[in-house]
């Protein structure tokens, strides 16, 4: 029951979160740009600006689907932000380019998120299969000789929702520095007003808080796993 509570409250303040992230994105889909440029267009005046001329700018389908490849140097742009012309496309444009930057220069939190995410994608694949198997053997294996039963299996599943975790706060400075690159460029260069650049900014601190929730209600969890692995009780 307890781990159900948390499971409960982390998805509430995410729900709530994402709404305010798709409100404030609607309202600033509103400001349009007196520069006309479309968010295909800020993208690619970013990479050129950083001397970036290896990676291309495409559309993909869906809604908030935006993202950077670095494997095959693509900036991917939902449709509404790769066609539109206001504040929020700029805002999203510039910040998945604010990624490309970081891959040229080697941003050292960037390489090292890319390093795990081999072994996240087994673990997030995993670990829930794991966690329940190792709760059950455990319970199922305690007795007078043997309170704490056996935890081995639900160790390593522990130890695949910690490498989940730290993945999820490693993204925290990855994403944040993004959003301060792109920032920094589009009021350095002019591409965006002082009314429009109050609009990015508002857009990319509601974007960064859902990655901070994503990273506590990780922690959370990962914690109650830990309690019961140390030897708390089930509610």
């Amino acid at each position: 029951m307890g781990y159900y509570i948390i499971i409960g409250i982390s998805m509430l303040v995410s729900w709530w979160v994402s709404s305010r992230l798709k409100s404030k994105f609607e309202y600033y889909s509103k400001v349009h740009l007196r520069n006309g440029l479309s968010g295909k267009e800020v993208a690619e005046k970013m990479l050129r600006d950083n001397g970036i001329n290896d990676v291309q700018v495409i559309s993909v389908p869906g809604r908030l689907t935006d993202h950077y490849n670095p494997e095959n140097k693509t900036v991917n742009l939902s449709e509404a932000v790769y066609m539109q012309r206001n504040a929020a496309a700029a805002a999203v444009a510039a910040h998945e380019c604010g990624h490309a930057v970081q891959h040229q220069v080697g941003y050292s939190m960037l390489q090292l998120r890319s390093k795990l995410v081999p072994v996240v994608q087994v673990s997030s694949n995993l670990m829930q299969f794991v966690l329940i198997a190792g709760i059950m053997l455990m319970f199922a294996t305690q007795s007078v000789e043997n309170p704490t039963g056996n935890r081995l299996v639900l160790t390593i599943g522990v130890i695949m929702f910690a490498f989940t975790t730290l993945f999820a706060f490693i993204t925290l400075p990855v994403e944040y520095d993004a959003s301060n690159r792109a920032m920094k460029w589009l009021k350095d260069t002019g591409t965006v007003t002082s009314e429009e650049y109050v609009g990015v900014q508002d857009s990319l601190k509601w974007a960064a808080r859902t990655y901070v929730v994503a990273a506590i209600g990780s922690l959370v969890q990962l914690l109650y796993w830990a309690s019961l692995l140390l030897g708390g009780r089930r509610d």
